[in-house]
């Protein structure tokens, strides 16, 4: 696979916010099954090897995965503050759960869990988000183990289909659409900001 024509802009914006660590956020919206919109923030995890698809995680038991299920488009928006960058990358969600049958997304399901922190990885052993409010004991649970992801985690990948850059120094800004055809190409279009 080609990498898209903006990776390089986003590794920029990335690596020169990098002592920022808030630039790792990015809000994710996406629709509910009755059509309104819900937004979150997430943690931008990296990208799949040798591709254009970001990598973030999920509790399957989360709403964004039913969500999902009601239809799989998503737009993340991601600012740098540092270099006053807005990202809109709009594509399709997919679910990578303790059931999916590629072995490569099983792989990069678990490398995921494997570099996640203690911390980040008892969230997983936690009672369902969105629920009514659990005793405190249910929040209590020994870290799992490092190498064995909990059948609550899951590896959602974002594959852009459109992505909007927009740099918000200079007179006038710099806005670039990019789109990908049906054959795979991307397009390039510089556009008024």
């Amino acid at each position: 696979m080609t990498l898209a024509p903006w990776r390089p802009s986003l590794a920029r914006a990335l690596h020169r916010n990098r002592s920022r660590p808030y630039s790792r956020y990015l809000q994710l919206a996406t629709l509910r099954p009755d059509g309104r919109p819900a937004n979150r923030t997430v943690v931008f995890r990296g990208f799949m090897q040798d591709s254009n698809t970001l990598t973030l995680i999920t509790d399957v038991r989360s709403e964004k995965v039913s969500h999902l299920a009601h239809q799989p488009w998503a737009e993340a928006c991601w600012y740098f503050t540092e270099t006053r960058e807005q990202f809109r990358l709009t594509g399709t969600l997919q679910l990578i759960d303790a059931n999916s049958q590629k072995a490569a997304l099983q792989i990069a399901r678990q490398q995921t869990w494997e570099s996640l922190s203690d911390a980040a990885r008892i969230q997983f052993t936690w009672p369902a988000s969105g629920q009514p409010r659990a005793a405190q004991d249910a929040f209590e649970a020994p870290a799992p183990h490092p190498s064995l992801p909990l059948e609550s985690f899951c590896l959602l990948l974002l594959l852009p289909t459109e992505v909007d850059h927009l740099e918000l120094r200079g007179n006038p800004q710099t806005r670039t659409h990019h789109r990908i055809t049906d054959l795979e190409q991307w397009v390039v279009e510089p556009i008024n900001p």
